[in-house]
């Protein structure tokens, strides 16, 4: 069971993420690779919120590969290029919608100089349990 909690005693989450992700009892431990914005296809997704919304679901694709949900989902960590208010606000309104009704997972955003491509604008990695 996870539990995700985000206590009165500490700073407010900034959009649908929660401070803390407790897993207790979980039997298995995913670790998800950076998830980037290409499709299953071998395309890659133009534009940020695209690449965003394909890692996402990408994501999503490795956990249903081990019969797991965004239920299990305890943390994600999100690398983005471009450092601005505009790309900031773009990561968090797909992350917020990708999480939708699900418990929000602990989550940390880094803005960094690049990715393995420079066409690469963002990269997604996940740890979930269950």
């Amino acid at each position: 069971m996870i539990r995700h909690i985000s206590p009165e005693t500490m700073p407010k989450p900034a959009s649908r993420y929660s401070q803390i992700a407790l897993a207790e009892g979980a039997t298995r431990r995913l670790e998800i690779s950076g998830q980037i914005g290409i499709h299953p296809d071998g395309t890659l997704a133009v534009g940020l919120a695209a690449q965003l919304d394909v890692a996402l679901a990408n994501v999503d694709r490795a956990l249903a590969a081990v019969g797991m949900g965004r239920d299990n989902l305890m943390k994600i960590t999100v690398y983005l290029t471009e450092n601005s208010p505009d790309a900031v606000a773009t990561y968090r309104a797909r992350r917020d919608l990708w999480v939708g009704d699900a418990p929000p997972p602990a989550a940390t955003l880094l803005i960094v100089a690049g990715l393995a491509s420079p066409a690469l604008l963002v990269e997604v990695d996940a740890v979930a349990a269950g």
